[in-house]
């Protein structure tokens, strides 16, 4: 049992996460033959449910590649149901304190370093009879931060034991930002808070990770130092993709008239 993803970030090397909001088992086949190095499954934003989430890892197991979720808040009945299910990283949203946090790693980490029950069910099946000896140092943890209040905290968050980094929400944060300093240059806001979150991870040795609306920004974030980098989403893709398809076809309908 081997999270490569995990160690690859622990090498400082960047890794092209894809996003999963589409509750389908066969989109998530289809995005798993993108060559991404990890599928994150969206259980707070996507349109998807437990059952369907397992049937999305189940179809990125068709791949070598490493499965994720987002789980819906920070509850650990959902984060050990879907470690159990077989996802290797656990990205953990509107963590906004050390205590936010503490909740969140231990609820991935079997006893002594945590509070996880021991039913692994399918991750035993998929990664091995040596899961249950090996997941406390494989499982990949991820705590959102995504408001100023987490920003202000980050150095505490940053110091829980068994935190492996962070992934930033840069619409929360930015909305966040917006609320606190309505009449404040909200753009030139962010860009600090988001390279202060850089600087900080690095500086405790934590990984840096982020979301991206478009490669442009992912190109910009990995410039800064993130290294998990998330863009788009399918849902995102098809819709952009469909669009300019669709529009390319009615252009060369007026043109053949």
């Amino acid at each position: 049992m081997k999270n490569e993803v995990k160690d690859r970030l622990k090498e400082g090397r960047p890794i092209a996460n894809g996003w999963l909001h589409i509750p389908s088992g066969w989109t998530a086949e289809v995005m798993a033959t993108a060559k991404w190095d990890a599928l994150t499954v969206d259980l707070q934003h996507g349109m998807i449910g437990f059952d369907t989430a397992l049937q999305m890892l189940q179809a990125i197991s068709t791949s070598n590649l490493v499965p994720m979720a987002r789980v819906g808040w920070n509850r650990p009945e959902q984060i050990m149901k879907l470690l159990d299910a077989g996802a290797m990283g656990i990205i953990c949203p509107m963590v906004n304190s050390r205590e936010e946090c503490e909740s969140f790693v231990q609820a991935c980490k079997y006893p002594p370093s945590g509070i996880r029950s021991m039913g692994p069910t399918r991750a035993k099946l998929l990664h091995g009879d040596e899961y249950l000896e090996k997941a406390n140092e494989q499982v990949l943890t991820l705590a959102m931060i995504e408001t100023t209040e987490a920003v202000r905290n980050l150095k505490e968050i940053l110091n829980v034991d068994g935190l492996d980094g962070i992934f930033v929400g840069t619409g929360d944060l930015k909305q966040s930002i917006k609320a606190e300093n309505p009449n404040g240059n909200i753009q030139k806001l962010l860009d600090s808070a988001l390279n202060m979150i850089v600087e900080q991870t690095q500086k405790k040795q934590r990984i840096p990770g982020i979301w991206s609306p478009s490669l442009e920004v992912a190109k910009v974030m990995m410039n800064k130092g993130y290294q998990l980098i998330s863009f788009m989403s399918d849902s995102m893709i098809l819709t952009q993709y469909s669009r300019q398809l669709v529009a390319d076809l009615k252009s060369s309908f007026e043109e053949k008239q």
